[in-house]
Parts: structure tokens; sequence; C-alpha cells
């Protein structure tokens, strides 16, 4: 079960980073719609959800347009596209093929529309830690290593998902970092960075063509 608050996050650091006009807005793994909060101050006009969870689903139907309770993949065809800006705030993690959703997501991208995600960093020193020293992926029942989380990206593969899938890359972004990690980041000329993050962001463009070719297996 997870814990309270789970489901009720406003990603406004994620928003923050969108390019604007968001235009049509499309919120894969919307949980409660909480970021709609966010989405309506930067101009969103219309903004639709697809979210598993059908009781966090119901509340998001409150602020947003539109609401499917279901699997990506499977509620497209039912969505009031196109859409300009299309998001997917901690969900490739939790998908088994992650890369098909990111193909599929071109069937209701506008022309140069924009895909937005957000994924926990496979080299935050922790995790390098723990696996290395404590022999423990140390799973929890939220966060960074969350149990649900079937996937893991580093910032080089996370460019490489988005660019196979037939997005092209426009920038790859992690969080504000603490004042030490900032000198750190520094000395080092960006190279700790990486290490030093929980969550990497990546923003993508539709690409002309659409997915230039079927990525491989990632795992």
């Amino acid at each position: 079960m997870k814990p309270a608050g789970y489901f009720a996050q406003d990603r406004a650091e994620l928003v923050r980073l969108l390019p604007r006009p968001l235009g049509r807005v499309l919120d894969v793994g919307c949980g409660e719609g909480a970021t709609g909060r966010s989405l309506r101050g930067a101009g969103a006009h219309w903004i639709s959800g697809v979210e598993l969870d059908p009781e966090a689903a119901a509340v998001a139907a409150r602020s947003y347009d539109e609401i499917h309770v279901g699997r990506a993949e499977d509620e497209l065809q039912h969505l009031s596209g196109p859409f300009d800006t299309i998001l997917l705030y901690d969900v490739l993690e939790h998908l088994p093929e992650p890369w098909v959703v990111l193909e599929r997501l071109h069937e209701v991208a506008a022309p140069g529309a924009r895909v937005h995600v957000s994924v926990p960093n496979a080299r935050h020193w922790t995790l390098l830690r723990d696996v290395a020293l404590r022999g423990s992926f140390g799973y929890v029942e939220a966060g960074h290593r969350d149990r649900t989380h079937l996937r893991w990206f580093t910032k080089r593969d996370l460019g490489d998902l988005l660019s196979s899938s037939g997005w092209s890359v426009e920038a790859v972004a992690h969080g504000r970092l603490r004042p030490i990690s900032r000198l750190a980041e520094r000395v080092t000329r960006g190279l700790s960075a990486e290490f030093l993050v929980y969550q990497l962001s990546a923003l993508g463009r539709r690409a002309r063509n659409g997915p230039e070719a079927p990525p491989g297996s990632e795992g």
C-alpha cells in the first residue's frame, strides 16, 4: 500500500522547465491531478489525464478536462487529442516496455509536440553504495527505490530511450543541487552532478517522421 500523498504530488518544479505555450496537455500517470494547478497557471487550456489507479483518477477528474482509467497504450484511442505537451512524470520506470508507450504517443501528438519525462537516477551514489557495499538494492515502499520500479535509467539511457522512440532530445536536466553539491559540480566541471541527484528529466520534440527505428531490448 502506497503512503499518504503518493498520488498527490504537484510537479511544479518540472512544469517550470516546459517550453511555452503548453497548449493542450496530456498527463500520463496523472495521479490525483495535483500537477494540474501548475499546468493551469502556466497557461494550459486543456488537460487530459490517464491514470491506472481508479481512486486517484476520480480525484483528478475534479480538475482535469478529461480522465481515462487504464494503461496509456490502451486509452490513447479514446483521448481528445492531438496534444502539444505530453507528460510522463515518474511513469517510465514502472513500465515493462516504456519504449512502446513513447512510440504510441506519436498517435496523439500534434506536429512539433513535446514530451517531458522524469525518472529516478540510476547513478545516484546511494544506490551504487548499497549494491557494492551492502549487497542490497534497498527497495522501499516509495521514493528513489520504489519496489514497483521495473526499469532504471542513467542520463545516457534516458536520452537514448527518447531518441529511439522518435523524439528528438532537446534537453536532459536534473533538480536543484544543494550548496555543497553545487561546489562539487564546479570542481568536477559538472561530472559529479549525475551522482548527486535522485531524479533526471528529459525534454523531447516529436521527430518529423516519428520513430526512427524500434529500440533494442533495454535489459
